[in-house]
């Protein structure tokens, strides 16, 4: 007769660091991210951390995530923004730091958003079969391109931005406002308005990191969105979209 296996049943020990999961709304659907944002940091050693395995903060399972697209960036950013709930990301990222919101390439007629493509002439290619709409282009579900006569650079209301390429293309939007950056750029979140800074064009192509963050030094806050920032000017914080295909992958002993 085999004898019961007595004694206490500890819980075993996480093979991966636990990673806790933020659930948001993102256009029909929702999306789950890392939680915290992974930073503070340059983007390429926040792009680090979100490379590695981690896990699951319930079943113990491994999870895994990806960089987020601007969109996806900005759908998280305002979920909660300005509430001073638990989460927050105006208090905990845009008033700290910045958001790494994505990828861009500034080229001499305008910024693609996420793409680390420089080669002129294959970005020229992409808006052979792009959408134009309302004086963007939707390349894919990613993809878009802002020509720079679409957007007003400098500082300007919330509105001027929200309706204006460059605010449409980070949020891929085929509608006439970015209502998420709409949110975000409020009045009563930024009294100062929003400036869209270094988006001059370029001799030939570059890639840049797209920053959002709160300019406190303005008279009732401005929030600044920055086109120039690559690795080693600007620490911040960026979110990690969970991989689907890694969400309850179990480890093998």
């Amino acid at each position: 007769m085999n004898q019961a296996p007595y004694g206490i049943i500890k819980q075993a020990s996480p093979q991966f660091p636990v990673r806790e999961l933020l659930v948001v709304p993102h256009g029909n659907n929702d999306l789950t991210v890392g939680y915290p944002a992974f930073g503070r940091d340059i983007y390429e050693r926040n792009l680090e951390f979100i490379s590695r395995d981690y896990s699951h903060p319930k079943t113990g399972e491994r999870i895994s995530f990806r960089p987020s697209s601007t969109h996806e960036s900005i759908s998280v950013a305002a979920c909660g923004f300005g509430s001073n709930e638990e989460f927050d990301a105006k208090r905990d990222i845009f008033d700290l730091r910045c958001l790494q919101a994505g990828y861009i390439v500034r080229t001499k007629e305008g910024v693609f958003t996420n793409t680390q493509i420089t080669n002129e002439e294959k970005l020229k290619s992409l808006l052979i079969k792009a959408e134009k709409v309302k004086g963007i282009y939707l390349i894919d579900d990613i993809m878009a391109f802002a020509p720079y006569e679409s957007f007003q650079r400098g500082v300007q209301d919330c509105d001027t931005f929200a309706q204006g390429g460059l605010a449409r293309a980070l949020e891929h939007t085929s509608e006439n406002v970015a209502n998420n950056l709409r949110e975000i750029t409020s009045h009563k979140h930024y009294k100062g308005g929003v400036n869209v800074w270094d988006f001059d064009d370029v001799k030939k192509p570059i890639l840049k990191v797209v920053s959002l963050y709160s300019n406190r030094d303005i008279d009732g806050g401005r929030l600044d969105v920055n086109g120039y920032d690559w690795n080693g000017y600007i620490n911040g914080y960026a979110f990690g979209v969970l991989n689907k295909s890694a969400e309850g992958t179990r480890i093998k002993k």
